[in-house]
């Protein structure tokens, strides 16, 4: 089942895909939680999802990165082609102070792009490896080696996955292969014609085994095509005379000037130009069709309990027919949130007395929290309605974990205000200031600031009523 959406967005989501397919799935609670707020098909909060994650984990970063290199990556190639066309062209007619040699120029100039061309229509039945486009396998695995960094490798094998799968790689790869084929070309034909206006240049068909009437009919089928579309072709006597012992007249030297541009921009340039034309055209079809995400993939199944929970109801692009359970456990009685103040205890010990003595009259008491899900229920209903001040009550005789110090700060940003204080402080002077030196630390880290953390209950709960007074934080 598929569903639309822009390549760039396909391409973040792929390259989220295989991270966590490689690394293991991200702790994202809190991204599902927007998703599912946001609403949408599952397709659209998978791409979602991959959104919020991908500016979180700064893969938007990574594929920016890459994207950067890769055209910097292409522009070297084709500074280098411009080169390669000069050299080409300089190699072929050389300056001056010898005869070309008319098979020999041309095989130099044309010789290579013909061959590459002839294996790159060869390859279009081969799907590996972009068939024949080999500059341009040769210009992505470039940008493979220079991309650094942890994510690196995945933008690129993201983005080959997706043009595979949509048949644009080859495409792609086609068209980056003969635009580089073309500024080679079209230096060379610049060139030609700079050296051909500057410097006079006398032309044979020295030759030991073809007869002269073997490079007559040669020249003619060359020549047919550039002569119908306007150039001039030598004629037979021209051709005859080019043997390199008889001194050729200066309008022969100019109609095999022509002849070898002609050759030069019929051969060459134009089945470039319309093979790049087509490729990009392919390519672009194909890149569409990447656009659309493909939910069978793996990876994307695991996410649809989490995406499109039963409890919102059959989803448009669910099947018919399935049995929904809720799977979010209440909260305990009583959690009808209002806008007011909150207070929570996170995982206190069982003989904790909750609630607290001494709550006012408008703080609103969420329960103490132990199990995933009632976590889980409690973000549920904080995203939805948000409030102005909120009190975690921790247990001081443990030591922040990681899950929970991850728990704190994302409660945190459903609240305008949050402190954070303790049922019960340790007990002994050493024990206590090592665990609150932890919670601190801990903390701080997280976020949270050392005034919202309370050593002691009682001024914490003076501040989350309202009350101003002094309090002694850690």
């Amino acid at each position: 089942m598929r569903a639309g959406g822009s390549f760039r967005q396909a391409w973040l989501t792929e390259t989220l895909r295989l991270r966590e397919a490689h690394w293991g799935p991200l702790e994202d609670g809190a991204e599902v939680r927007r998703v599912r707020a946001q609403g949408g098909g599952f397709s659209q909060r998978i791409i979602y999802r991959a959104q919020l994650l991908g500016r979180r984990e700064k893969l938007n970063e990574t594929l920016r990165h890459w994207t950067q290199i890769a055209r910097w990556s292409l522009t070297a190639m084709i500074a280098l082609a411009l080169v390669t066309g000069f050299g080409m062209a300089l190699g072929a007619l050389g300056d001056g102070s010898r005869p070309v040699n008319l098979p020999l120029a041309l095989t130099a100039m044309l010789g290579l792009h013909a061959l590459t061309f002839v294996l790159w229509l060869a390859g279009l039945g081969i799907k590996a490896n972009g068939g024949g486009a080999w500059l341009g396998r040769i210009w992505l695995d470039a940008t493979r080696k220079l991309a650094r960094g942890p994510d690196a490798a995945l933008a690129p094998r993201a983005l080959g996955g997706l043009l595979g799968r949509s048949g644009a790689l080859r495409w792609s790869l086609s068209a980056v292969s003969h635009l580089l084929w073309l500024a080679a070309l079209l230096s060379l034909l610049a060139t030609m014609l700079a050296l051909l206006s500057a410097r006079r240049y006398s032309f044979n068909w020295e030759t030991t085994l073809l007869s002269p009437d073997a490079f007559v009919a040669l020249t003619h089928a060359l020549g047919w095509l550039p002569a119908r579309l306007g150039f001039a072709m030598p004629s037979e006597a021209v051709i005859r005379l080019s043997d390199g012992l008889t001194p050729l007249p200066q309008e022969a030297l100019a109609l095999w000037s022509g002849w070898l541009i002609g050759c030069v921009l019929i051969y060459g340039i134009v089945p470039r130009l319309a093979a790049f034309a087509a490729s990009s055209i392919l390519a672009w079809r194909g890149i569409r069709r990447a656009a659309v995400l493909d939910t069978s993939l793996p990876g994307y199944a695991s996410l649809r309990p989490r995406l499109m929970p039963p409890s919102e109801g059959i989803a448009p692009d669910a099947p018919e027919g399935r049995a929904t359970h809720a799977h979010i456990a209440p909260l305990p009685a009583g959690t009808g949130f209002r806008d007011g103040p909150l207070i929570v205890g996170l995982e206190l010990a069982p003989d904790s007395v909750w609630p607290p003595s001494g709550l006012g009259r408008a703080v609103q008491n969420a329960g103490v929290i132990d199990s995933r899900a009632q976590r889980h229920a409690l973000l549920d209903q904080l995203h939805a309605r948000p409030v102005p001040r909120l009190l975690i009550v921790c247990d001081g005789y443990q030591t922040p974990d990681r899950g929970t110090l991850a728990y704190i700060a994302e409660l945190a940003t459903y609240a305008g205000e949050t402190g954070v204080s303790f049922m019960a402080p340790p007990s002994g002077a050493h024990t206590r200031e090592s665990r609150l030196q932890t919670w601190r630390e801990q903390l701080e880290a997280v976020g949270l600031q050392a005034g919202q953390v309370h050593s002691a209950l009682g001024p914490a709960l003076a501040w989350l009523d309202g009350v101003h007074h002094e309090a002694h934080d850690l």
